[in-house]
Order: C-alpha cells, then sequence, then structure tokens
C-alpha cells in the first residue's frame, strides 16, 4: 500500500504540474514577443526620424526655426512608425511582418536624402565625399537627360528666366533621384526572384501585411490583388512623366530661386523618384502574393482530390 501510495503521489505532482510549467512557458514567451515587437518598433521610428533629420544635419546654415520644424516632422513620423510596428495589426503601413520590402524603401529613402544633402552642402562646404557625389549627379543628369525623359520633363518645371546653374542643379538632383531609386527596385526584383522575399521561414499573413486592402469587397481576391498590381505599376511608370506636366499645366511656372533652396530641392526630387518607385515595388509584391494565394489553392486541390480517390478506393 505505501508503493501504491507512493506511485499515486509522484504521478500526481508529475501531472499537476505540467499545466503550471505549460502556462509559464507560454507566459515566458509571449513577454518576449511583446518586448521583442517593442523593441523592434523603437528601432524603426528612431530610424524614420533620423532620414527626416538627416538634411537638417547635413546641410550647413539651417536656421534654428527650420531646426525646430524638422524636429517635429521627425517626431510626428518616428511616433507613426512606433504605433504601427508594435500594434498587433498595422493600420497604414503595408508588408510590416514581410521584410526586407520595407527596409528596401526605407534604404532608398535615406540613400536618396543622404546624396541629396551631401550635394547641396558641397556647393558651401566642398569635401572629397561632396565632389564625389556631385561628380555622380552630374554623370547620372547628363546620362539621364534625353528627350522625354524623366529628368528632362524635371528640368521643364523651372521657367525662363531659370539660370544655367539652377537647372544645373534640378537636373543633377533629379539624376541621383532618379538612380537611386531604380538601382533599390532592381534590389527588390532580385530579391523576389532568388526567392528572399516573402522569406519561406516566416508565416505569411495576407490581411495583416495588407491594411487597406478588403478582401470582402468585388471580385475574387487573386484577380483584385492582380488588378490593383498592373494598376500600381502602371501609376509608378506614368508618375515621374505625368507630375512635372500636372505642375506644368495646373500651376504658374515654378520660381527657380524657391525649387533650388537646398531643403525644396532635396524633399521634391526624393518624392518624385520615390512615390512612383514604392508604387512600383507595390504593384509587383501584389502580384507576387496573388500567385502564392493560387499555388495554395492549388495544392489545397490537389491534397483534396488525392484524399477523395484514396477513400473512394476503400469503399
Amino acid at each position: 500500500m505505501g508503493k501504491i501510495e507512493a506511485a499515486r503521489h509522484k504521478r500526481r505532482e508529475i501531472f499537476g504540474t505540467r499545466p503550471w510549467q505549460s502556462i509559464g512557458a507560454d507566459r515566458m514567451e509571449g513577454n518576449r514577443t511583446v518586448v521583442s515587437r517593442f523593441s523592434g518598433a523603437m528601432v524603426r521610428a528612431v530610424l524614420v526620424a533620423g532620414v527626416v533629420i538627416t538634411p537638417s544635419v547635413i546641410l550647413p546654415g539651417i536656421t534654428s526655426d527650420a531646426k525646430q520644424m524638422a524636429a517635429l516632422v521627425a517626431l510626428f513620423a518616428g511616433l507613426l512608425t512606433f504605433v504601427e510596428y508594435n500594434a498587433d495589426a498595422p493600420s497604414l503601413i503595408e508588408f510590416r511582418d514581410a521584410p526586407p520590402f520595407n527596409r528596401v524603401r526605407l534604404g532608398m529613402l535615406f540613400a536618396s536624402v543622404l546624396c541629396l544633402s551631401l550635394m547641396e552642402a558641397g556647393r558651401d562646404s566642398p569635401s572629397s565625399l561632396t565632389d564625389f557625389i556631385r561628380a555622380i549627379g552630374h554623370l547620372a543628369g547628363q546620362s539621364m537627360d534625353f528627350p522625354y525623359s524623366p529628368v528632362r520633363l524635371a528640368t521643364f518645371m523651372m521657367d525662363e528666366t531659370a539660370t544655367a546653374a539652377q537647372i544645373q542643379a534640378v537636373r543633377d538632383a533629379a539624376g541621383v533621384a532618379y538612380l537611386t531609386s531604380l538601382i533599390s527596385l532592381a534590389v527588390f526584383v532580385i530579391l523576389l526572384r532568388i526567392g528572399a522575399w516573402p522569406m519561406r521561414e516566416r508565416i505569411f499573413n495576407v490581411w495583416v501585411n495588407l491594411p487597406t486592402f478588403d478582401p470582402t469587397v468585388g471580385m475574387d481576391v487573386v484577380e483584385r490583388l492582380e488588378r490593383d498590381g498592373r494598376i500600381n505599376i502602371a501609376l509608378g511608370f506614368l508618375l515621374p512623366f505625368v507630375v512635372p506636366f500636372v505642375i506644368t499645366f495646373t500651376a504658374s511656372e515654378i520660381n527657380p530661386a524657391s525649387l533650388t533652396a537646398p531643403q525644396t530641392l532635396i524633399w521634391t526630387m526624393t518624392a518624385w523618384s520615390f512615390l512612383p518607385a514604392s508604387l512600383f515595388m507595390r504593384g509587383i509584391a501584389m502580384g507576387r502574393i496573388a500567385d502564392m494565394i493560387r499555388d495554395m489553392r492549388r495544392l489545397r486541390g490537389e491534397t483534396d482530390s488525392s484524399a477523395l480517390s484514396r477513400a473512394s478506393r476503400v469503399f
């Protein structure tokens, strides 16, 4: 009897502690996930804020009011990034859990802002680095300045009173910004081709990574993804050509002095090149997601058909 009671007591201890051990492990795992998400959101917020204040840090002669405005915008952008990445499900930022999509876009944005800031800083405080970046910008602007090219159309936004130096500044900035966007787009396409996006070891949740996409509206999900992808690619291709024409015909000709102001030139050329490239990447990514869903449906159909054939053989 003593041995039986000892065995029962031992068994009660084993089965009584297992649920508590499982709950404790799950709780620790959940705490680790929360801490990891918080730290990752904080790092991304700092990086985004750093991109926003880059021109104010690099450019000489920036007034205190301009620095305060840049700090305010950087704080808002960083706070928005932190909230989106720290939430369980984002509401605005797409492909949050599908790296390195947003990392490529942030790298493109930072490279464009950094190169343009160094180019503008080199006008007043030249150095070997700024001279090198300006030489690349001059070469890129000259090589991309052919009839009906986006760089040529960007220079048409200037009015007739613009000097040759001001037109050259816009041409060089447009060449650097457009070259940066093309390189970033090529990097993303290469990652897509070699299978590095989306990463195989990660679970890809379509609805978390596309928070603004409503799957319950309209046609089939795959058809909608393919249609939206084509629209984004078309917009990304046409936007660098359309924007200069729209600005030229809907507004009065731009004052050369205002457009060639350092901060205005940096952010204008960055937005002019970054938005089309982002639309292009989004369209390619949506096409890739449509292919993934189609493949999953095909595999599910093959699995169901094989199970049905096995069941028919049994009966």
